[in-house]
């Protein structure tokens, strides 16, 4: 059976985990960065461990992560000397010497984000806790490489971290948000086959390089949209969740130890191609694509047939107005499609959330979430564990945000492993 969003387990420390130390900050060697210009384990450690708790001491990081009290002075002071962590008011009321604790820098790092849509670009400037400094949102009948280089060059020149000398230094690079093959939605978007043909051929990554020395980092939309959560988000600091993102085209995102999964290939968390049971136009009950059901296209197309304007939901992501009975069914039924995709995914990976998110309304969010954890009490969980069902915190912007968030999580996130590789 679902669980509600207040039954959110503890979760185990580093430390408690069973986390090895390592010799290096043991032996209290000085931290940094190592040979191929990333932060080292226990500076990520650290960095991770204070953005998902805020402001700590010394002595609650150190009990958290299971290093030693020399270990923890030396790196903190590294990660104070590189503008990462910053000191906070001394907490007293307490026995003994006051606690200093170490918050994020929220100008310690800023890095870019590149979402690039079937109907738009949008190019976001974040700072390290997320805050959004500055946006560019440019529209198009249907992208294309010309009109991309001349966005970028535009956003890079408009939007820069600060005036401060060493701001350059501490942009981390640029992270691209895009659909998967882009080039085979010319039919959907009325664009010429040839000038969408141009994605297929065009390497991003040396796109942009061209433009910029800072490093690119490369994903589908909904697994960047999952990166805005993981690193923003989850409130419920839940450590292995299924991500859903419900937008043009529904799809999702994988976190997995409370690191994001990518998967080898950039395709975990592509729940948009699972099966789910369908009425077929026959009247035989087959399968058909989540995607056919649980999309806001979907939507769109049952509003059109209802003799409604379908412009009534895209004009505005954040206020739909009153579609009326229509949206309700839509409703219902991506609500139901979603039950049998969270079960299908736990009976996988035994998650232990399921965050809903999307380019909808807040209360359009909320009223299929609702409908879904009503959907997962009636399914069979033998052989199952519970899960609990939550709303996603970031909204219409995720892949914007999230696309942004790729920098952070390669340069300072937990997994030193991560990486993106550029969608061909």
């Amino acid at each position: 059976m679902a669980g509600s969003d207040s039954n959110t387990r503890r979760k185990k420390s580093p430390r408690a985990a069973g986390r090895p130390r390592t010799m290096a900050a043991d032996a209290g060697i000085a931290s940094g960065r190592n040979q191929s210009g990333l932060r080292n384990y226990n500076e990520r450690v650290i960095l991770s461990l204070v953005r998902k708790r805020g402001a700590l001491p010394k002595s609650e990081i150190a009990a958290e992560t299971g290093l030693s009290a020399q270990a923890i002075t030396v790196i903190i002071n590294q990660l104070e000397a590189d503008c990462l962590l910053v000191r906070q008011s001394p907490q007293r009321g307490r026995v003994g010497q006051p606690s200093v604790p170490f918050a994020l820098n929220p100008g310690g790092a800023f890095a870019y984000g590149l979402k690039v849509g079937r109907r738009s670009f949008d190019l976001t400037l974040l700072d390290l806790v997320g805050n959004v400094l500055g946006a560019l949102h440019e529209n198009c009948a249907y992208p294309t490489v010309d009109q991309l280089t001349r966005f970028m060059k535009k956003g890079l020149a408009v939007l820069v971290p600060d005036k401060t000398a060493d701001a350059p230094r501490r942009l981390a690079g640029i992270g691209v948000a895009m659909p998967d093959e882009l080039w085979n939605w010319s039919v959907e978007l009325e664009a010429p086959e040839a000038v969408m043909n141009q994605w297929r051929h065009f390497d991003i990554k040396a796109g942009l390089a061209q433009l910029s020395t800072l490093p690119v980092y490369v994903c589908n939309d909904d697994t960047a949209a999952c990166a805005a959560e993981l690193l923003f988000g989850n409130p419920g600091n839940y450590q292995d969740f299924l991500y859903i993102y419900i937008g043009s085209f529904v799809g999702g995102g994988v976190v997995i130890n409370g690191n994001l999964y990518p998967g080898r290939r950039g395709n975990a968390g592509a729940i948009g191609s699972l099966p789910v049971p369908a009425l077929l136009a026959d009247g035989q009950v087959g399968s058909q694509q989540l995607i056919m059901q649980a999309s806001i296209r979907v939507l769109e197309k049952m509003l059109k047939d209802s003799g409604k304007d379908p412009q009534t939901i895209l004009n505005s992501y954040d206020y739909w107005g009153n579609p009326g009975p229509v949206l309700d069914l839509w409703q219902e039924k991506v609500a139901t499609a979603l039950a049998y995709a969270a079960v299908s995914a736990i009976s996988l990976i035994d998650f232990e959330a399921v965050i809903v998110d999307g380019h909808i309304p807040v209360s359009v969010r909320h009223q299929i979430v609702e409908q879904l954890k009503q959907k997962l009490e009636l399914q069979d969980f033998r052989g199952l564990s519970s899960v609990t069902v939550g709303e996603g915190t970031i909204g219409t912007r995720a892949q914007s945000i999230g696309s942004a968030s790729l920098p952070f999580l390669v340069e300072f996130g937990e997994d030193s492993q991560l990486s993106f590789q550029s969608l061909r």
